[in-house]
């Protein structure tokens, strides 16, 4: 007999002697699995972007009902000394939902200081954020085309002022598709105080296909319902169940049955996620200096530290696109500070900031940070006239949002608003602008990534937007 080829004397040999074997037969079993899902023109499978990305997935921070930019990342000192006064008719004029015409210009009870290495000035609301600002590309200029909460809703998330159309998650998912088998590709966590005044329209996937709608979780106690097996159910019968009922419905099914085949695909999902989800809400897993970092297990950020760190294990798992809202209800139960700015924000920032600061550093620790976009904002800003005696109005001339990640060059603050906060005056960037810089970050070209619909080729930006070259 050779040297080289004698019998294998026990298991162990054989398990070293097999090993590469073992692997070569579970990489063709993934291989199998790609091919099936092409073959089968999956339309969630993923697809290559247009152009090399540097994100690949996103995570909005939306903070409903409009964050003062006046409060957290604008200073304007100008307006402190004007306090009291009507403002000067040289910053022209403007109108408001509930703000009066005899309004005074309200200054800011809040303090800046210069943060990180960059200096940039940051609010006293928000210490914790202000650790991050190095990793903060604060956009100082955004503006957009609606004044009410639900038209300015619906442009934030759809590029339109009216309901119907898909949301920038929905996009992100038709354009790449999802990364994992086993969890949605678009996950909206709503605050559990109520909705936001656009409803759920507005994380909606519009004319678009219903495979690629968000997967709305539950706002508190567990985020999904029922992902345990009924008991006395193995999980080989219920994969064979599954089976059989798709194998009925196909046999049934029209071609061209977009609806019914977001049914099959959502039944197919679920069975996966009881495998996979469970172990992905299960927090306790996680290190204590962990929650503790998020503000898990103390009041009052317990909640969105719970919901930030999920969006953490999302994305790190392959979900393309989570939504965490801060605010629902009732107007003062979110960002809507139209009575008392300093109780108002006070309040919520509270809730938010250590959860926000701590999720970009457990993005950054983990080599996350890089391919996750990271989005803070609402859909407007807030007044410098005042609204009654200590409130502001909604306001969308000139108003702060910040992108970390995925990309983007932090530690700088791009464009201005005048000297009272009232106008962006300085590189003024629309929403739709905002649009056109995630889909840039993932690889994805305005132009080419659209739908016909009643025949028209639709994008998400209905007028085109311009990518913000200095932060990418």
């Amino acid at each position: 007999m050779s040297r080289h080829c004698r019998p294998t004397r026990n298991r162990r040999e054989f398990l070293t002697d097999a090993f590469c074997g073992f692997g070569s037969l579970a990489f063709s079993a993934m291989l199998a699995e790609e091919r099936a899902r092409a073959g089968a023109a999956d339309p969630l499978a993923p697809k290559p972007p247009h152009h090399a990305a540097k994100a690949k997935a996103v995570i909005f921070l939306f903070m409903s009902g409009g964050p003062s930019h006046l409060e957290t990342f604008d200073p304007k000192p100008l307006l402190n000394k004007l306090h009291g006064q009507p403002r000067p008719k040289e910053f022209g004029e403007v109108k408001y939902q509930f703000v009066t015409a005899d309004a005074k210009l309200l200054g800011t009870k809040r303090s800046f200081r210069p943060a990180g290495k960059c200096g940039l000035p940051v609010s006293d609301l928000l210490p914790h954020t202000a650790e991050c600002i190095d990793d903060l590309a604060v956009i100082r200029s955004c503006h957009g085309d609606m004044v009410v909460h639900s038209a300015a809703q619906y442009q934030l998330f759809t590029g339109r002022i009216i309901p119907g159309f898909p949301s920038v998650g929905s996009w992100l998912l038709y354009g790449l598709g999802a990364e994992s088998r086993s969890l949605p590709g678009y996950v909206v966590m709503p605050d559990p105080h109520g909705a936001q005044e656009a409803g759920q329209p507005m994380y909606a996937q519009g004319f678009l296909p219903a495979v690629y709608q968000p997967t709305m979780f539950r706002p508190s106690g567990r985020p999904v319902l029922n992902l345990d097996l009924p008991p006395g159910v193995k999980l080989e019968e219920r994969k064979n169940t599954l089976a059989l009922i798709r194998g009925l419905n196909e046999a049934n099914m029209a071609a061209d049955d977009a609806e019914f085949n977001a049914r099959l695909n959502a039944y197919d999902l679920a069975f996966r996620m009881q495998t996979e989800a469970p172990e992905i809400f299960n927090l306790r897993n996680e290190p204590a200096a962990t929650l503790e970092m998020y503000g898990i297990g103390k009041q009052p950020t317990d909640d969105f530290g719970r919901r930030c760190l999920l969006a953490r294990r999302l994305v790190e798992k392959g979900v393309r696109f989570v939504c965490v809202v801060s605010g629902g209800g009732t107007g003062d139960l979110q960002w809507d500070a139209h009575s008392d700015i300093e109780e108002n924000h006070q309040r919520m920032a509270a809730q938010t900031d250590q959860p926000v600061a701590a999720l970009l550093k457990d993005l950054k620790r983990r080599g996350l940070l890089d391919s996750t976009l990271v989005l803070w904002g609402g859909e407007f800003g807030r007044s410098p006239e005042s609204q009654g005696a200590q409130g502001r109005d909604h306001h969308n001339l000139g108003f702060t949002m910040w992108l970390a990640g995925g990309g983007i060059k932090g530690g700088q603050a791009v464009g201005a608003t005048d000297d009272i906060g009232l106008r962006a005056i300085e590189k003024p960037y629309h929403l739709r602008d905002i649009h056109t810089t995630i889909l840039h970050q993932l690889g994805l070209e305005q132009n080419a990534l659209s739908y016909m619909h009643l025949g028209r080729k639709e994008r998400l930006t209905e007028i085109e937007g311009q990518v913000i070259r200095e932060i990418v």
